[in-house]
């Protein structure tokens, strides 16, 4: 009886694989694009509802520079025609080790999130914890899709992320730091969603002013 459950089961496995591995790379792409597009849309919301009771005078003291972002280490194209000019593997590789460099960095927005001095306190924290959960699967996603377009495609570079789990004593700077990180990530997420659409249109074959 158990020999004979353990036939199915390795049946059923076998199946799975065969069945995973047929689908089209495009068909792959388009899937993790909506995952993409949706994670994106998630950090702008995330973003609106956290600015919608700043405090004044939040807004006028100094936001740290983009460029302060952990991840803004990693080279990769500015715009969608320079995205046009990089290879597939480069390009889902930056997308992977994008992805994979916010792993621990949400895990401290979900952790700030649940004690955040802000109206929409609980809120945001549910929709910090959907972010994680679209991250997780988009990153599992990737990693089936890297595999089937080669090694170059599976190698990632992790930017560890320098900053503490404590963003600050005072009210106004739990805030200005949440929202510093929160947009970093929601600058990354673009990055990320733009990328993936370009592979997805440069799977699909079609003209490059159509990307």
């Amino acid at each position: 009886m158990d020999r004979t459950k353990g036939c199915k089961f390795f049946i059923t496995v076998v199946c799975l694989v065969a069945v995973c591995g047929a689908i089209p790379i495009g068909d792959l792409l388009d899937r993790a694009s909506q995952r993409s597009d949706k994670m994106h849309s998630l950090s702008t919301l995330l973003s609106q509802e956290l600015d919608s009771h700043f405090p004044p005078i939040g807004r006028m003291m100094p936001m740290p520079r983009p460029s302060m972002c952990h991840t803004s280490s990693l080279q990769g194209p500015t715009d969608k025609d320079q995205a046009l000019q990089v290879s597939e593997h480069n390009l889902m590789s930056l997308v992977r080790s994008l992805l994979h460099s916010w792993a621990d960095p949400l895990v401290l927005l979900s952790a700030n999130a649940n004690t955040l001095p802000h109206p929409a306190q609980s809120s945001i924290a549910n929709k910090i914890q959907e972010l994680q959960e679209n991250s997780k699967s988009l990153g599992d996603g990737l990693d089936i899709l890297s595999g089937r377009m080669g090694p170059a495609a599976q190698v990632v570079s992790i930017i560890p992320y320098q900053g503490t789990g404590d963003h600050g004593q005072d009210k106004i700077s739990k805030l200005v730091n949440f929202q510093f990180l929160l947009s970093c990530f929601r600058r990354d997420s673009h990055k990320i969603d733009s990328f993936l659409k370009v592979l997805r249109c440069r799977s699909a074959q079609m003209r490059p002013e159509m990307c």
